[in-house]
């Protein structure tokens, strides 16, 4: 009979005193703490990483311009082995994983019964029967109860792996004059193993920001000095620490989804009828139908053929108000719907806004009309402004997808 293994935690995480501590900091902390001169810190999962190192905006134009570098440890990973991996992430993700071969990167959510996402994030498909997931929410309930029946061994490796996003048009250079040989030749998606001090190291072209840039994964015991020798050849490419908020303004540019903030996860929400399914969040292309078996797939097609009830949607908004939090309504002044994410952007040059659209909103028909509160000298004050769908990302430079990357 096949077997599923879980194994959770690691030595650090088992020690008999460990309730005495509740946020760890990341094996990067030495570091980002010197540098971290505003103090500005926040908890994400278990561990401690900076909001701000001196000014978000400055951070923000670090990626944009040169070279951001963010701490990414505490990202959920998990580690999924045995002879039938590739039978069991197939069932467990929503899209054909069949797809996604060994040595690359593919971006996934999955389902609950009802069709319902309870979270997105990346599978990197290592070697031959190893894939790594990352995500924001812990799914370790979710993939052994899905795993029964499969020869497959579950792991937990947060604790074990540091993780860095080196975002930004010089992030190639800084990694080729590290010694990464190749480098330039990877593809966006595209994953490589390295030695670093005697250490495997992973390489992949991925992040959060929309443009050019790398995620490193690394033992732990290689983080600090990584870091260093990052730092040591990044300094002539203009390289600087970013922190969570200049992250969320480069994503959002970018058109990516945070779970908790552009929708809720759905093992999370309390209200019926405030989860999302992947077609009510523009993710329909994640979603394999064709597919014999996977969460929420005979929901997921029942809802194709009644239609949905939300439409995720981008949106130019007049104005320069970012949008955080408004209400959207149409020309007769019916509410029809939200916005979940917004800001001003300095690439774009617009106001921008992710938004989430239902009934009585008619495509085509219905304009889209803000409203914006913000506050000026203690005061709060409201404008109403109208806005228009936008279909492209707000940013999407060619030096994301060009190969070889460029070199400067």
């Amino acid at each position: 009979m096949r077997q599923m293994k879980l194994l959770v935690g690691s030595p650090r995480m088992l020690r008999q005193d460990h309730y005495k501590t509740s946020v760890y900091q990341t094996p990067f902390h030495e570091r980002t703490s010197e540098l971290n001169i505003l103090n500005e810190w926040t908890r994400w999962k278990d561990y401690t990483v900076s909001t701000n190192y001196f000014r978000t905006d400055l951070e923000y134009f670090a990626v944009r311009n040169t070279t951001g570098v963010i701490d990414y440890t505490p990202m959920v990973k998990q580690k999924i082995t045995g002879p039938d991996a590739a039978e069991f992430v197939n069932r467990f993700f929503t899209r054909d994983m069949n797809k996604i071969g060994v040595g690359r990167v593919g971006y996934v959510v999955w389902c609950d019964e009802a069709g319902q996402v309870l979270d997105d994030g990346t599978v990197f498909h290592i070697r031959e029967n190893e894939y790594w997931l990352l995500c924001v929410e812990r799914q370790l309930d979710n993939l052994e109860n899905s795993a029964i029946g499969f020869d497959v061994t579950i792991e937990e490796i947060t604790d074990d792996i540091a993780c860095l996003g080196v975002q930004g048009p010089t992030s190639c250079s800084i990694l080729k004059v590290m010694g990464f040989e190749g480098i330039e030749h990877l593809k966006p998606f595209d994953i490589k193993h390295y030695d670093f001090r005697g250490q495997e190291i992973i390489i992949s072209r991925t992040g959060f920001s929309g443009d050019l840039g790398y995620e490193v994964c690394m033992v732990n015991d290689v983080a600090l000095d990584f870091w260093d020798e990052l730092f040591d050849k990044g300094k002539i490419y203009g390289i600087q620490p970013f922190g969570l908020d200049a992250l969320d303004l480069v994503r959002i540019e970018a058109g990516l989804l945070v779970p908790g903030h552009d929708f809720m996860v759905a093992e999370e929400a309390i209200r019926p009828g405030s989860t999302r399914s992947p077609f009510e969040l523009g993710l329909s292309w994640l979603v394999d139908l064709s597919k014999p078996v996977f969460n929420g797939r005979e929901a997921l097609i029942e809802e194709k053929k009644k239609g949905s009830r939300y439409t995720f949607v981008k949106l130019n908004i007049n104005g320069n108000k970012p949008a955080e939090g408004a209400y959207l309504y149409n020309q007769s002044g019916k509410k029809i719907g939200n916005v979940t994410s917004a800001m001003f952007s300095p690439s774009a040059k617009a106001n921008i806004a992710f938004a989430s659209l239902h009934d009585p909103w008619k495509k085509g028909k219905d304009k889209i009309i803000a409203e914006i509160y913000y506050q000026k000298d203690l005061e709060w004050n409201k404008v109403m402004e109208e806005a228009t769908i936008v279909t492209k990302p707000f940013f999407d430079p060619d030096r994301k997808r060009n190969t070889p990357a460029e070199l400067y």
